[in-house]
């Protein structure tokens, strides 16, 4: 029997139809991906499921004790509590235990003589005991520290969204639940922190059905694929590139049956006009049959952009920057920077939240002034700049004149005319839709146009300022598409490995220390490069430390070998061939993690271990081995 089961699941939103009579079950412990064009209901299907919103008909069939944890793309926080207080939010009675544990914790902290506080302290402790809450707790800091949460007393109000983001991921991750909902952890998260989240989930004990633009994340956590389209709810066994395949061959299915209905319908036709008595009751009949199978219309669902777009003339000078630096309150991020950007130009910005990447951006289309050094801004140069927060929209607008405000037609490279309409229907937007009233969309449908808008400008260099994030991974392939035959110069803010492999060919690499690196090549190159170097690095410092242990130890040693120093002489040369051994095992494992960054951090932790241990063991072998000697030369004399 399942865990989770959902029959005839149906739920409107207006006159859309988003969820058609599905249903589909979770077993234990499976890995659900929930894809599909933004709009179609996915973020509603999790909030049904965790009982948040509503449905029309259908149930939810689970056990009694069954729990779920959901994780909405924008968390609403206690603002009061402080960052442990709402980590450990929660009826469990672990997480109860943990809450009056931090809390008498920080009471006694504040008063530590205060006998009331210390024997309120004692008593939890021992729940904690009785409940097997230490592990729990010790995950819950880690996880914390490793999202980049590090200030566990501060409060909520004071958290930035990235970080109130972060604390609303773990306090998910570490609640004792059988079936965890994730909208879209990796918004806003690093690609160092979304690699450890992958390994993270890989162990994680219960059951989890996430939605995700992260192609890669998708491919890697997932084995099992829900496809929610136009209502309806298709399922694939294995994970994002299996659906891929089987998707191209359901497409494929598809496209044969319309052939079959437009050729049925050719012959209805041409035997309608061949003059048959209109008034017989097979020819009205047939007439009907026509309409019935004209009104058959399937939806479209492709966006291809078979065409490259044309945009304004880019002469050789695009965009130098020279000596440029920037510091706020007093920090500097960006400093003494020199790049020239040529035409062409497919640039990915890459490093962790807060290093100055979208500052970058904002230079060079002169929505702020550098401290220092000149951004030289060729005559020809057009940007249409793609932000992470959108401009406010009219919400009395249809799409179809807020897209026609920016313009009604676009040019191809080869002088075609592509109008609005056409260009909605390439990203997804049907000719009904068009009609739409931009209040009646969601979210995803709003950065969707709001990046068509962009696109109608017609710029010839484009800046991309995180464009994964809320959107779809179909609209984010048609996206990858039209970059593919755009002619002009690319610049991309981005934590999207697959769309950054995609797209770009060069890399800045901010850190949060250090200066500013190029990197010629794509992001999975990079990555590459980056751990063969660290390996490199832990490699040197290891032949570093073994020169240092062989220099001649000039003390005066004893010329005798205790009891345990002769047990030791007899068993330290096997200890220290087991330690090179091992540690020969873990460099080649640490080639090999591929970009499970979580294990390599642990492979490099232990590297260090084996490394120190290795240069104590040298050491000793020198300092005993030099005693044998001299006994040896006594003997001799």
């Amino acid at each position: 029997m399942s865990m989770f089961r959902v029959e005839q699941l149906h739920k409107t939103f207006g006159e859309k139809t988003l969820f058609d009579h599905i249903s589909f079950s979770i077993e234990k412990k499976e890995r659900v991906g929930l894809i599909g064009v933004n709009g179609t209901g996915k973020s509603t299907l999790l909030k049904v499921l965790a009982q948040i919103d509503g449905k029309e008909s259908g149930e939810l069939i689970y056990p009694n004790d069954f729990s779920i944890e959901y994780l909405p793309q924008d968390p609403e926080l206690e603002e009061d509590l402080t960052v442990l207080e709402q980590v450990y939010y929660g009826d469990a009675p672990v997480m109860k235990t943990m809450r009056a544990y931090e809390q008498a914790l920080l009471k006694l902290e504040q008063d530590p003589m205060n006998e009331s506080y210390q024997k309120k302290l004692a008593d939890v402790q021992q729940k904690m005991d009785e409940q097997n809450a230490w592990e729990a707790n010790t995950l819950a800091k880690t996880v914390l520290t490793k999202l980049g949460v590090s200030d566990f007393t501060k409060n909520v109000k004071e958290l930035s969204g990235g970080q109130r983001k972060r604390v609303s991921i773990a306090k998910s991750l570490i609640q004792p639940v059988d079936l965890l909902l994730l909208d879209e952890p990796t918004n806003h998260l690093d690609n160092m922190t979304i690699e450890w989240l992958e390994g993270f989930l890989a162990q994680y004990p219960g059951a989890i059905m996430l939605i995700t633009h992260d192609r890669y994340f998708l491919n890697r956590v997932t084995k099992r694929i829900f496809e929610l389209d136009h209502g309806k709810l298709y399922q694939y066994n294995g994970n994002y590139e299996l659906f891929l395949e089987k998707k191209a061959e359901r497409d494929q299915e598809e496209d044969q049956q319309e052939n079959k209905r437009q050729n049925l319908l050719r012959r209805e036709l041409a035997w309608l006009k061949r003059g048959a008595k209109a008034r017989t009751t097979k020819q009205k009949a047939r007439k009907q049959r026509v309409e019935a199978i004209q009104e058959d219309t399937p939806q479209s669902k492709h966006g291809d952009v078979d065409f490259a777009i044309g945009s304004t003339r880019l002469g050789k000078k695009v965009i130098e920057l020279e000596k440029v630096s920037k510091s706020f309150q007093g920090q500097t991020i960006i400093s003494n920077l020199d790049y020239l950007i040529i035409p062409g130009e497919r640039l990915g910005i890459i490093g962790p939240n807060g290093v100055g990447k979208t500052t970058l951006l904002n230079m060079m289309a002169g929505r702020i002034l550098p401290d220092e050094g000149k951004i030289h801004v060729g005559d020809t140069v057009k940007i249409g700049y793609y932000t992470q927060n959108h401009e406010e929209m009219d919400e009395k607008l249809r799409m179809i004149d807020y897209i026609k405000q920016t313009a009604e037609v676009v040019h191809t490279a080869d002088g075609q005319v592509i109008t609005a309409e056409q260009m909605l229907e390439r990203f997804l937007f049907s000719r009904p839709m068009q009609w739409t009233h931009i209040r009646r969309l969601s979210g995803g449908e709003r950065r969707r146009l709001y990046l068509l808008k962009t696109l109608m400008e017609e710029p010839n260099v484009l800046f991309l300022d995180e464009p994964t994030n809320d959107l779809d991974t179909q609209t984010l392939s048609i996206l990858e598409d039209y970059l593919d035959q755009f002619p002009g110069v690319v610049i991309t803010v981005s934590h999207d490995r697959y769309f950054l492999d995609r797209v770009v060919d060069k890399l800045l690499v901010f850190q949060k220390e250090g200066p500013i690196e190029r990197y010629f090549g794509s992001y999975s190159e990079w990555l590459e490069t980056a751990k063969e170097k660290e390996v490199e690095r832990q490699q040197l410092k290891s032949l570093e430390n073994k020169q240092k242990i062989i220099e001649p130890n000039t003390t005066k040693k004893p010329k005798k070998l205790s009891y345990k120093d002769q047990q030791e002489w007899n068993t330290i040369e096997d200890r220290i061939a087991e330690l090179e051994q091992r540690q020969e095992t873990v460099e080649k494992e640490i080639a090999d993690t591929g970009s499970d960054f979580d294990k390599a951090r642990d492979l490099f932790d232990e590297q260090k271990r084996l490394e120190e241990e290795l240069d104590k063991a040298m050491e000793r072998w020198t300092e005993l081995s030099m005693i044998v000697e001299e006994m040896e030369e006594d003997k001799k004399k």
